[in-house]
């Protein structure tokens, strides 16, 4: 017996020393050969880029796997990720079959390991993926070889960080700790994949607000999967996210422009604690001081194709119910108890105009007082709405249990609504409702200002009992706030809002600027001290008719130091004080002083059809004053923008002075109709002062009108009449006539900008001229003129004018050997031109000079080139003439002989091709500048 055994061991160990020599020795001799047939496999079937530092094979990596370990190992992504990172791991390991290695020389892929990977998953807002890194079948690709397959068996992930950002959904998610198990016939076309996944901290962002943030998540999974068309059905999916079950069912198809979605996420019968375990980290610090109890049932679907390229989206349906729910927090004496909650969501193609809310339930009681509400909503645009409200609650205690310690609010609430129908105002309608609502003994104290307001007491009704318009009544009576002890009272009823019947009255006092500040909003911003007692009883008709008689309409409001903003306007516009009298349909004012930037303003007049215009959105406010300032800069109107911002932290960022801003054109307000007698003793326009602008200008539905304005330019008295209206915040369009006389051409050519660019010849000329012209065309958004745009008319008159140094007259003089019109003196000539599609185009004329009777006309543009035709009358009469054609600039002419000269190209102004207009108006101002 004694011999058996030792020759058994010595069999055993002999066995033992050949299985380890195979061990170390085999991946000795097949490294380079398994190396390159992976290698090959991957180049026939990949589109995504790979790297790799070393290659090695050992059955110690995975025992007793014979594995291939690549070192730093890198895949790129596919188009338009091409250069982006896929995946990036220090070792992968590739699982070899042993037998078919050994025998066959064939390698057969059974497993692949990867540990403390990176994988970044992008998808643009186009659609486009970068893991479609497997080659179809319709592009040129190499199946794979009959000695090379992949024939998985078994995927493991450890210690993984994944990262999906997905543009086209704004879905975000980062898993941190991802440790996945898969097993299945991983081989086949069709195969279920039997999964255990954990991820030790989850964050999930939708839209750029967080819903997960470091959620624990364990799941059990059995997927099958369809590798000829990447799709996914979750048979059957246990997860736990942090401490709630929750069963996840459905498909997932991944298409090459987007997905095919059908998923259902439901949670039966859970704690309602363990629900708030997985809910945003908003509710996190509430939920640790907060005791809940009951039971909840979740479910969520989502359902249908997301394609961004074709506007294609799922449907969402989202259902939870409450029961027996309970809701104490920590100091607070009295819970929240019997919480019930049934709420049904349905949100199609994530469209939110057509989401529909069916809240069927909602009550809860705190000791004797209690909440309950039903609400249906169907629709936004418009809204059809079923809803029923009744409560008799302290707000105070709802807030404690909320923890709302920053934002104080007390009082005694008791309501009783009830509202069905279609609120839709433009089409007349008003859901039928009855309803009532009380507050008394509030109070309100926020962080934003030390002082709260007080006293409040609120009791108010609203009635409609067809569903139209007309049958609307809402009565407050009264409300009343005390606020840094000065008391505000409003008394208000409006019956017919068909033709609305009101009866108003307000008095008291507010410090603006501080109520503001209890109230805050980032990006709003008001300031100033009001003053009210005003009284206004009558009926829209009866404003609308003229009735004026039929209306008690009184009161005065006084106004100081009101600081208000607007998105046209960059700049805060400051009312340093004014007082309003009401006096029937007027609202009259007197020195009223408001400064906007460097600008000043003095104003007195009235306003008409001013209840119109409060209780209607299509009524415009009329009015006539008088206005005066010491100085206007028009160019602060000017309406800018801060550029979009992508990212959420950008959002949120303040913009500084050096934030870059979208230009625009000054903003006119539509709803108004004001004649305006103007007194403004200096303008700035464009690096232009205008002194002493006097005359009538009107201000009608987003239409600046300036009627026989005078005003004094360059040393000049002008007048004009002229138009403008913004057609966007980036085009406006305008039109002017204008009568110079007698003006400095030297002064005009440094000081006016398009008086520069319609007169270049003007740059070498000295003397006394005078202008009548017509012209229109639109503004970009520096307020400058789109030349293609701009057509027009009229005459140049020259008096005494001396061309001194003019290089056209000198070249033609070198070129024709005359000196006559050299530094030529011009007496009296009217030079009549037009301007069309960026072409100025000058009528015949002729003058004397030296004894030479030269006669001209052709064409210039705003870019500065030339075509004119010139026959250049010889002494003494002039019968006897040389015709010249000047080609060129301005700055570099070109004088030949003949008539016959190429027409300049004309540039016709397209609306719709503000690309073209912005690159004609570039080369125009570059060709100025070279000249």
């Amino acid at each position: 017996m004694k011999k058996y055994i030792l020759k058994s061991l010595k069999i055993l160990g002999v066995l033992i020393a050949l299985l380890l020599a195979f061990i170390i020795i085999f991946p000795m001799v097949y490294p380079e050969y398994v190396t390159e047939k992976v290698k090959k496999l991957a180049n026939d079937n990949l589109n995504g880029e790979i790297n790799f530092s070393k290659a090695k094979l050992s059955f110690f990596t995975h025992f007793p796997s014979l594995t291939l370990n690549l070192d730093n190992f890198l895949m790129k992504g596919s188009k338009p990720y091409e250069n982006d990172t896929l995946v990036a791991v220090k070792q992968i390991s590739l699982g070899i079959d042993v037998k078919d290695l050994l025998f066959s020389k064939k390698i057969d892929i059974e497993e692949i390991y990867l540990k403390n990977a990176f994988v970044h998953i992008k998808v643009n807002k186009q659609g486009e993926a970068n893991y479609n890194v497997y080659k179809s079948s319709g592009e040129e690709s190499t199946s794979e070889s009959d000695d090379t397959r992949v024939n998985l068996q078994r995927i493991e992930l450890r210690n993984t960080r994944l990262i999906y950002d997905d543009k086209s959904t704004e879905i975000y998610l980062q898993a941190n700790g991802f440790n996945y198990l898969g097993k299945g016939g991983l081989e086949a076309s069709i195969f279920d994949l039997r999964t255990k996944a954990e991820i030790q901290s989850l964050d999930f962002l939708f839209a750029g607000e967080t819903y997960f943030k470091n959620k624990h998540v364990s799941a059990e999974l059995i997927t099958q999967i369809n590798t000829n068309s990447l799709a996914f059905i979750f048979q059957q999916n246990n997860l736990k996210i942090n401490r709630l079950p929750v069963d996840f069912k459905g498909k997932l198809n991944f298409l090459n422009n987007g997905y095919d979605i059908d998923l259902e996420i439901q949670s039966k019968d859970s704690n309602l604690d363990d629900f708030f375990t997985a809910l945003p980290p908003q509710f996190t610090q509430w939920h640790k001081k907060a005791t809940l109890k009951g039971k909840t049932d979740v479910f969520f679907s989502m359902k249908g194709q997301y394609i961004a390229s074709q506007n294609l989206s799922p449907d969402i349906y989202l259902k939870m119910k409450v029961r027996d729910g309970y809701v104490g927090y920590k100091r607070v004496p009295a819970p929240a108890e019997n919480v019930y909650l049934n709420i049904e969501t349905r949100l199609p193609s994530l469209n939110v105009d057509k989401v529909a809310v069916k809240l069927d339930s909602v009550y809860f009681d705190i000791g004797k007082e209690y909440f309950s509400g039903i609400v249906s909503l169907d629709g936004i645009k418009p809204p059809v709405i079923d809803a029923k409200m009744r409560a008799n609650i302290n707000v105070e205690n709802v807030m404690h249990l909320m923890d709302m310690k920053d934002f104080q609010l007390k009082g005694m609430l008791l309501a009783n609504v009830k509202s069905k129908g279609t609120y839709a105002p433009e089409q007349r309608l008003f859901p039928i409702t009855k309803g009532l609502l009380e507050f008394s003994d509030g109070y309100v104290k926020t962080p934003y200002y030390p002082n709260p307001v007080t006293d409040i007491h609120f009791k108010g009704n609203i009635e409609n009992t067809d569903g139209s318009m007309k049958t609307l009544a809402v009565n407050v009576s009264p409300a009343t706030f005390l606020f840094e002890g000065k008391p505000f009272t409003v008394n208000l009823s409006m019956e017919n809002f068909d033709d609305i019947r009101y009866d108003i009255q307000a008095k008291g006092e507010l410090d603006i600027a501080k109520i503001y500040k209890v109230f805050s909003q980032k990006g709003l911003e008001l300031e100033g001290y009001a003053k009210a007692d005003l009284t206004l009883q009558g009926t829209q008709s009866d404003a609308t008719n003229g009735r004026y008689h039929l209306l008690h309409n009184k009161g005065v409001i006084e106004l100081r130091n009101i600081k208000t903003t607007t998105e046209y306007l960059p700049k805060p516009f400051i009312i340093q004080q004014g007082v309003f009298h009401f006096n029937q349909d007027n609202m009259h004012f007197t020195d009223f002083r408001a400064t906007y930037g460097k600008s000043d303003f003095l104003m007195n007049g009235r306003m008409s059809n001013a209840i119109n215009f409060f209780l209607s959105n299509n009524q415009v406010l009329k009015g006539n004053f008088t206005v005066s300032s010491n100085y206007l800069d028009v160019d602060e109107f000017m309406y800018t923008s801060a550029p979009a911002q992508e990212t959420k932290e950008a959002k949120e960022a303040t913009v500084t002075n050096d934030t870059p801003t979208e230009k625009g054109v000054v903003i006119v307000p539509k709803l108004f109709n004001f004649n305006l007698n103007t007194n403004l003793k200096n303008v700035a326009l464009q690096g232009l002062t205008i002194h002493n602008l006097r005359g009538n200008t009107q201000l009608n539905r987003g239409t600046l009108a300036l009627q026989n304005v005078s005003f004094n330019i360059i040393g000049v008295s002008t007048q004009i009449n002229a138009k403008y209206a913004d057609e966007t915040p980036k085009r406006a369009n305008f039109s002017f006539k204008i009568k110079a006389k007698d003006f400095d051409v030297q002064r005009a050519y440094k000081e006016v900008k398009m008086f520069r660019e319609m007169v270049a010849m003007a740059k070498d000329a000295k003397g006394i001229i005078s202008l009548d012209y017509a012209v229109e065309g639109k503004l970009n958004d520096e307020m400058l003129p789109i030349y293609p745009s701009i057509k027009g008319g009229g005459v140049l008159s020259v008096k005494n004018v001396q061309l001194k140094g003019f290089k056209l007259f000198n070249v033609i003089s070198d070129r024709t050997g005359t000196d006559g019109l050299r530094d030529a003196n011009l007496s009296t000539i009217d030079i009549k031109s037009s301007i069309k599609n960026n072409l100025i185009t000058v009528e015949r004329f002729k003058f004397k000079v030296s004894g030479f009777r030269p006669r001209i006309e052709g064409q210039s543009s705003f870019d500065g080139r030339l075509n004119f035709k010139m026959r250049l009358g010889l002494p003494p009469l002039g019968i006897i003439g040389i015709p010249i054609k000047v080609t060129g600039t301005q700055e570099n002419p070109k004088i030949g002989l003949g008539k016959k000269s190429k027409d300049l190209e004309e540039t016709e102004y397209d609306p719709n091709n503000t690309e073209a207009i912005n690159e004609e108006e570039q080369n125009g101002e570059t060709i100025q500048k070279e000249n």
